[in-house]
This record gives structure tokens, sequence and C-alpha cells, in this order.
């Protein structure tokens, strides 16, 4: 592809790519079954999959599945065990909040990460971050109504 660079192998960027990519769409996978399930708000349902299914396309079409496979190694992951925080959950709009910040630090390491390899994707990534903005400003007043359910 014209303009997009190769990364050599064995490079940790793939990891960092990999790993972010599948935290943005888990993070967006959580608010949309939030969006479907509990608000029962077809517009946002939409909204969540349409994103995460734009990120694949984007994502597709630089990063090749096998480099990212290839340099994944989930289980010598020095991150993987720091779990402070995540274990801590006392409602729908905790759940939600933290997965919508997940998903808006992903798109924007992922961004970054992408202006070392072509800087369309860096620029689509950098899109769909703002998009994520206005569906979370959208969705907030529905998810702040949300009664508690411990």
């Amino acid at each position: 592809m014209k303009g997009v660079k190769v990364l050599r192998k064995n490079s940790n960027i793939y990891r960092i790519i990999d790993a972010n990519l599948n935290r943005v769409k888990e993070g967006l996978r959580v608010c949309e079954e939030i969006a479907r399930f509990v608000l029962d708000n077809h517009k946002l349902t939409a909204s969540f999959k349409q994103i995460r299914h734009e990120i694949d396309r984007v994502a597709r079409k630089v990063y090749p599945v096998s480099a990212l496979l290839g340099e994944r190694n989930s289980g010598a992951d020095v991150g993987r065990l720091n779990s402070r925080g995540e274990l801590q959950r006392s409602s729908c709009q905790d759940i939600f909040r933290a997965n919508i910040q997940r998903v808006k630090e992903s798109l924007r390491v992922l961004e970054e990460f992408a202006k070392l390899i072509d800087e369309k994707t860096a620029l689509s990534f950098k899109r769909l971050r703002y998009k994520v903005y206005e569906i979370e400003k959208d969705s907030f007043k529905k998810v702040s109504s949300l009664p508690d359910h411990r």
C-alpha cells in the first residue's frame, strides 16, 4: 500500500497496536451491550456497533493480522496481572464510564502509533475518537439516570 511504512519484525509497536485494538473493541462491545440490553436504545446500540466495525475496517487495511498475532505475547505481558480498580464496579454506570474511557484512551494510543506507519490511518483513528466523544455525550444522561443495581 502506497505510503504505508512496514515495521521490522519483532516490533513492540505491533504489540501495542494489537493490545489496543483488542481493548478498544472490547470496551465498545461492553458499551454496546449496555445500550442494547439496559438502555434498550437502538440508536446508541447501532452507533457503538458501527464504530467497532469501522475500527476493524481501518485496522485491516494497514495492520496484517499475522503481524499482530505474531507479536502477541499475552502470557509474558507485565501488565496482565495489574487489575487493581478493574474489579471495583458498583453499577452499570460505573461499567459504562470505565469502558467508554477505555475506548477513548485506546483510540488515542492507536492514533499516536499509527503515525509511525500511515498518516491516513492515524487520522481515521482520530476521527473515530471524536465520534466516540459525541456518542459519550449523547449517552451521558441516559446512562446517568439508570438505577443503581448492586
